[in-house]
């Protein structure tokens, strides 16, 4: 494998053009700052979640996912554990969720990290439009605790 390992691995995706699903990008630039000067912590951001991203995941120990949900209260902020899907996704273009991710690494590199999470924020509106609604303005200090908190969870767990 090519790719660098990572002992924490953030991909975070969203579109910063619609209004709240932009929060992925924006706590990944944040995060960027905030471990600078953290080994093995390794971060990513993209418009969308591609089959390419496998490889990374499979270099990495740990993985949070960073994304906006549209199914959430506004502002609503939750760290949860992911697991693989049971099965592939039967297309395989464009976006994938965290599961799907998962399984494009289970069953092409037969392996996946020690522990996954996803970092989802409820957003309220995902117009076209750039900046934040007050839901998610007001959700951004706890998104923020909630990543710091679980990179520094992550790190501290040895394999």
């Amino acid at each position: 494998m090519n790719t660098p390992s990572a002992r924490c691995l953030i991909l975070a995706c969203g579109n910063t053009l619609r209004e709240d699903d932009g929060i992925g990008p924006f706590l990944a630039s944040w995060a960027e700052e905030q471990f600078a000067n953290i080994p093995g912590v390794r971060i990513l951001a993209s418009h969308q979640w591609t089959p390419e991203l496998a490889l990374e995941i499979v270099a990495a120990e740990t993985v949070i996912f960073i994304d906006c949900a549209v199914n959430a209260a506004p502002g609503a902020v939750s760290a949860t554990p992911v697991i693989a899907a049971e099965q592939m996704p039967r297309l395989m273009t464009h976006h994938l969720d965290a599961t799907c991710l998962l399984a494009l690494a289970r069953e092409y590199y037969e392996a996946t990290p020690r522990e996954s999470v996803l970092l989802s924020i409820g957003a309220g509106s995902i117009e076209l439009r750039e900046g934040f609604s007050d839901a998610i303005l007001a959700a951004i200090p706890q998104a923020q605790r909630t990543l710091e908190t679980t990179v520094r969870r992550l790190l501290s767990k040895r394999p």
